[in-house]
């Protein structure tokens, strides 16, 4: 798989230990290869007309762009903001190896 197949999903939530358990889940589920959390960040943003500031929680998970869709579909589900903050970047170059690793690790398991 190129490269550019694979990506980085970042995903903020105003819980850093609800995060931590669902991106946990996200790797369990071969979502994601692995899920680097940091905490605490200061989000500033714009919600309803107002400007918020809050310390909450982010992931950076690795993984390939195909399962994009069924992260974003389980944080829809699953993540306590009404609109959940989730963005893609492409990896486009990096250890063969490492990417390799991300492929397989994030791959369904087959039947």
């Amino acid at each position: 798989m190129p490269a550019s197949e694979l990506c980085e999903v970042v995903i903020t939530a105003p819980d850093p230990e609800w995060l931590r358990v669902f991106s946990r889940q996200l790797v369990e589920d071969r979502l994601c290869a692995s899920a680097h959390n940091f905490q605490p960040i200061q989000s500033i943003y714009r919600w309803h007309g107002e400007i918020y500031e809050r310390t909450e929680g982010r992931v950076s998970l690795h993984t390939s762009r195909a399962r994009i869709p069924d992260i974003v579909a389980r944080a829809k589900r699953e993540h306590p903001y009404e609109l959940p903050g989730i963005s893609a970047r492409p990896i486009d170059d990096g250890n063969p190896d490492y990417l390799a690793w991300i492929e397989e690790a994030s791959s369904p398991v087959a039947p």
